[in-house]
């Protein structure tokens, strides 16, 4: 449980922040930072944390050798010599406490037709304690109250008493090779948190995910003697049908697992995009597909690869054409592991404590049928890696929004983590 001195200092202070907060987190909404064209998002980033003081690390995921590394997912059509990360260290004197990373994505998905919207996409309008914006919710909020946190012990006088690191990355809506880049650069630390909206929860584990692209082809005739042809659109369609009935399999076997017995259907599986054909009147010679499946947590990413390819190969053999041209699936993008933080770490029970002092309730736990970072903290570095994040909506939809008023509440539970969890030493505040 938080000291309660130290908790009503940072409290005064998040609230004498509160203003500033809330327009940093506007400038950082209205970039559009979507994949690849994160650059300007993060420079903006880099410049606010060298203007804190901070010691700032910019580099591009090409400068960190990674394709060998096991948890690297390969990715197309990508250039990582444009790919910015942001790592900001906070160095302590002396290393009195536990070192900490706190890590926030700043990469949005595409935000579809700006008109189906009911406020521009990148106009972080606010109304009813709601501000609106892609990205605004997953996560560049969850970015505002790492940074802020650290801004509001800073305003209370108060100063980590051990090495924080402050990153944000890219690639988390795509790879994760942003977060991987970090840990692959040397920045270790005894916990990871990653203020995700999770609604003022734990996420005790999520799923694993894979993305892959299916490939077909076919002969194009004239579609006055389509018989004569193929359709490589609906050869692909074959193959959609028999990965769906693949996820239902999977969903049954869930029903069984130790910690996703109780969520429905688990897993789930989506044709995401599709390209084919050249002519309106021709049989399509071609379609390519660019999926996501999910997997259990504990099932080993070759055995997922291995079902997705038995399906395809099913489908084809019902197909004359497809059983001599068989398609081509193509692995680009997530290969990530499922993750369960098993429960009872200390960083867990110092986090609920931070967590009850602020809400005055116990943390509550959820599992999530997506994918986050921390992962690469949890399962390959031996660090906790924490996902504890504020409340928003439409993550991936139209009109996403972040709730400003649990923001202010999470951005103190994450300072409180960070004093109670660092320890804090007493330095001369400052705005």
């Amino acid at each position: 449980m938080a000291d309660a001195e130290i908790l009503a200092r940072l409290e005064q202070a998040i609230e004498a922040n509160w203003a500033r907060q809330v327009a940093w987190l506007q400038t950082l909404v209205r970039f559009p930072s979507l994949r690849g064209e994160e650059g300007p998002c993060q420079d903006w980033i880099a410049r606010e944390f060298a203007g804190r003081g901070w010691s700032v690390d910019r580099y591009m995921i090409a400068d960190v050798p990674m394709t060998h590394l096991p948890q690297y997912s390969p990715m197309v059509d990508t250039d990582y010599e444009r790919a910015v990360q942001v790592v900001a260290t906070v160095r302590a004197p002396e290393q009195k406490g536990r070192s900490l990373i706190l890590q926030g994505h700043v990469d949005v998905v595409p935000e579809g037709p700006a008109e189906m919207w009911t406020f521009p996409p990148y106009d972080p309008v606010i109304k009813d304690d709601w501000m609106n914006g892609r990205g605004a919710h997953d996560m560049k909020q969850g970015v505002s109250a790492m940074v802020f946190a650290m801004d509001a012990l800073r305003s209370a006088g108060l100063a980590p008493a051990a090495d924080v690191y402050v990153e944000t990355v890219t690639e988390e809506e795509s790879t994760g090779n942003g977060a991987l880049s970090t840990l692959a650069r040397g920045y270790l630390a005894d916990a990871c948190l990653i203020p995700e909206p999770s609604g003022n929860t734990i996420t005790r584990g999520h799923v694993g995910v894979m993305w892959f692209r299916v490939r077909v082809r076919g002969v194009p005739v004239h579609v006055a003697v389509a018989q004569s042809g193929t359709n490589a659109i609906m050869s692909a369609y074959a193959i959609l049908r028999e990965l769906y009935a693949l996820t239902a399999e999977i969903n049954e076997t869930a029903k069984s697992h130790a910690w996703f017995k109780d969520v429905a259907d688990p897993v789930k599986f989506n044709p995401g995009k599709i390209r084919g054909g050249d002519w309106a009147s021709s049989t399509p010679a071609w379609c390519e597909v660019d999926c996501r499946i999910g997997l259990l947590p504990g099932t080993p990413l070759e055995q997922a690869r291995r079902q997705v390819l038995d399906a395809v190969a099913r489908a084809t053999r019902s197909d004359a054409f497809l059983a001599n041209n068989p398609p081509e699936v193509v692995w680009t993008g997530f290969q990530a592991d499922g993750y369960i933080l098993e429960p009872d770490s200390e960083a867990e029970r110092v986090l609920a404590g931070a967590h009850h002092s602020v809400f005055g309730t116990e943390m509550k736990a959820r599992l999530g049928t997506g994918v986050n970072d921390t992962r690469f903290y949890g399962l390959y570095f031996g660090m906790p890696g924490l996902c504890y994040g504020p409340k928003g909506e439409g993550a991936h939809a139209f009109d996403e929004r972040a709730h400003l008023p649990t923001l202010k509440r999470t951005t103190l539970t994450i300072a409180t983590f960070i004093a109670d969890w660092c320890g804090v030493r007493e330095i001369a505040a400052s705005a």
